[in-house]
């Protein structure tokens, strides 16, 4: 107890002396901040007290428990600061009071709410006039704050640029709607408006455009030369190819997968070698699977493609599957490529279990595209009208909900 109280007793001396050298502190006038100094260490104290029956002398020194206590040169800025939190606190306000997620808004983009001059409500009165509604533009700013910094000027000329390929205005909500950053990540007009110019002049059509627009809205955004690296790299590869038509080609490309130009060439050539490796493609095979259905899986990561296809062969080579059976189901449907290990594996478990053959499902491998518990209601539906899996097709597990309805009523008036 005794050395509790002396020890709180230092610390009351301690704070006495601080305050008291703190008083003696002159404020200079007309520097827009406050300094204040105080000198390092400047408390050194001694203490001696008897503690215990045994009279035990302890010795400590208050030096050593403050060692590490010291004031340095700080300062406290005035004048812009209250200026700058009461433009801040402005700005809140105004985002709350449109309906905005601060706290998501904060997340994504923290130093929007440190700027000044922001525009909310010019883009706020913009997006109304074109047809958003009030909920959408809360949206909008949420997941993209960065739009509220955006002149008006700057948003009516890229609205125009974009309406030269889109046909409405609501065509243009609803792709800010689902991607706001494609429309404002950029405030580079002249760049959006040369790669609409370059894409046309390269034969692509209004139509497929729009499709790029429409799915793959940061095409646009690119840079130029990004653009021309890609197309041009495709070309060449396709002149590797022993193919006099490239430009075809690529148009072909672009149409089956229009994420293709938002990719970097090193990941697509690793793709295409993959392919070319792994299924010992020669040029003619290699691009017709490249412009046809494998298209849509050169934009995918590297190290997805390699584990998926390794647990695909894993898993129907454990099933008795042989190498070549493999490949020509993978060649069949590349879009199998696209499902992960769990996704895969339970699927072909499901089907299994359903007592269907491995060979039937290699034939049919589209059936995979649907989910467990669709495949799961119309076999049980198919079975239930009388349909025989083991002598009939199993290819109308993946038909369309409107195509299989059609069959289900058909074998049920049967």
């Amino acid at each position: 107890m005794l050395f509790l109280f002396r020890r709180t007793a230092v610390f009351q001396l301690f704070r006495r002396n601080a305050t008291s050298s703190l008083r003696q502190i002159s404020v200079p006038k007309g520097l827009g901040y406050l300094t204040i100094m105080a000198p390092r260490n400047f408390l050194s104290m001694r203490s001696n007290f008897l503690f215990g029956s045994r009279c035990w002398m302890i010795r400590f020194s208050a030096e050593i428990l403050l060692k590490t206590v010291s004031f340095r040169l700080f300062r406290v800025k005035c004048g812009n600061a209250d200026r700058e939190s009461l433009e801040n606190e402005e700005l809140l306000n105004n985002l709350l009071t449109m309906g905005v997620d601060i706290d998501m808004a904060k997340k994504r983009q923290p130093g929007v709410f440190n700027r000044t001059g922001t525009k909310e409500q010019d883009l706020k009165m913009f997006l109304l006039s074109k047809g958003a509604s009030k909920e959408v533009i809360a949206s909008i700013i949420s997941r993209y704050p960065r739009a509220i910094t955006r002149t008006p000027e700057s948003l009516s000329e890229r609205w125009d640029l974009w309406r030269r390929i889109m046909t409405s205005d609501l065509e243009i909500i609803n792709i800010l709607q689902r991607s706001p950053e494609s429309f404002f990540r950029s405030n580079n007009n002249l760049n959006l408006e040369n790669n609409i110019k370059f894409l046309y002049s390269f034969g692509l059509t209004h139509k497929c455009l729009c499709r790029l627009l429409t799915n793959a809205p940061r095409t646009f955004s690119n840079s130029l030369d990004l653009n021309k690296q890609m197309i041009e790299f495709l070309q060449e590869v396709c002149l590797s190819l022993g193919h006099n038509k490239p430009r075809d080609f690529v148009r072909k490309i672009i149409l089956k997968n229009p994420f293709i130009l938002i990719q970097s060439t090193k990941r697509v050539k690793t793709n295409i070698e993959f392919l070319q490796s792994t299924f010992n493609l020669n040029g003619e095979k290699l691009l017709v699977l490249l412009s046809g259905p494998g298209a849509k899986i050169l934009d995918l990561s590297n190290d997805y493609v390699n584990r998926n296809y390794t647990n695909i062969k894993e898993k129907l080579f454990f099933l008795g599957c042989t190498k070549e059976e493999i490949h020509k189901f993978i060649l069949r449907y590349p879009d199998v490529i696209f499902l992960g290990e769990k996704k895969f594996n339970d699927k072909i478990d499901c089907l299994i279990e359903e007592k269907f053959s491995i060979s039937q499902i290699i034939e049919n491998p589209r059936i995979l595209d649907s989910s467990i518990n669709t495949l799961k209601n119309r076999i049980k539906e198919l079975v239930n009208a009388g349909y025989n899996f083991s002598t009939s097709n199993i290819a109308l597990l993946s038909w369309s909900q409107k195509r299989y309805n059609a069959k289900l009523k058909k074998l049920n008036i049967e």
